[in-house]
């Protein structure tokens, strides 16, 4: 599942970049922009060491309040004391009904292959919860005056602008092979002249079988990478496709604008054209 971003330009030496790490939701969550970008912050001062700060705490702060809010792994959250039945969906807050909503939606338009619902009935938003708070962060350091980043969490990709600010060059990202962690399996541009500004991957390489496969019990691909303009939607179609195998890939790019890259046991490739373009 893990996708390391490299973000670069087009042609020539990589513009120089600054970066922001920390850890929630189980992964690590980093923060990049442009080293040469002076943009004006919200407090009116040019962006420094102090003002890249300002925006990776931002950006923590969202992740940590959604850890705290839908964390299974934290018995003091709100989704854990749901699970456990010490709330009903009708005592829950309303930020909760709104992501259960929304995970709700998607399980019909992928008829059934994402779900908000564990085998055994627990109600787990998981699935859509990284990419909300990936698209909040980013709301976030828009809000701080930033236009150039790269926000990757656990390899799942949110771009803003360049990385070389005027260029119009892309951010290049780069899709781990699943068969060997320490190379690529495809790299896909985000950003600048790109019409996608998102990318996914969901897959058992990582942290193992932890997708409910729809149907045969068999997954179908042991990674799923997806693009697209918004990424939430990137993220629920690349853990439906991983679920729902060949059928659901179908159906994704059938009724999305999407780019997608599936990965079969046996290292076989499935690409639309937009990553065939650019292996």
């Amino acid at each position: 599942m893990q996708r390391t971003s490299e973000p670069g330009g087009q042609g020539g030496t990589p513009p120089a970049l600054k970066a922001s790490t920390f850890t929630c939701m189980g992964t690590v969550v980093s923060v990049a922009t442009p080293a040469a970008v002076s943009a004006e912050s919200a407090t009116g001062r040019n962006e420094t060491a102090g003002a890249r700060g300002t925006a990776a705490a931002a950006v923590e702060r969202v992740f940590a309040g959604l850890d705290a809010r839908f964390s299974l792994y934290r018995p003091d959250s709100e989704a854990s004391k749901l699970a456990r039945g010490e709330i009903t969906l009708r005592k829950a807050s309303a930020e909760l009904l709104d992501r259960y909503a929304d995970a709700a939606g998607w399980r019909l338009l992928t008829g059934g292959a994402f779900t908000p619902e564990r085998p055994d009935g627990v109600l787990d938003l998981s699935g859509i919860i990284k990419g909300y708070a990936i698209l909040r962060a980013g709301a976030a350091l828009r809000a701080l005056g930033l236009e150039a980043w790269c926000l990757n969490a656990g390899g799942d990709v949110l771009v803003s602008g360049s990385p070389a600010p005027g260029s119009g060059a892309s951010w290049h990202t780069g899709i781990v092979d699943p068969a060997d962690r320490m190379g690529l399996a495809a790299a896909f541009p985000l950003g600048g002249t790109s019409r996608f500004c998102s990318l996914a991957t969901s897959g058992s390489a990582e942290r193992g079988d932890h997708i409910w496969t729809a149907g045969t019990g068999r997954a179908d691909f042991v990674q799923v990478s997806v693009a697209a303009a918004d990424i939430v939607t990137a993220d629920v179609l690349a853990t439906a496709i991983m679920a729902g195998g060949r059928p659901m890939l179908d159906r994704a790019t059938d009724n999305w604008d999407v780019e997608v890259l599936a990965i079969s046991a046996d290292g076989g490739l499935l690409a639309t054209p937009g990553f065939r373009a650019t292996s």
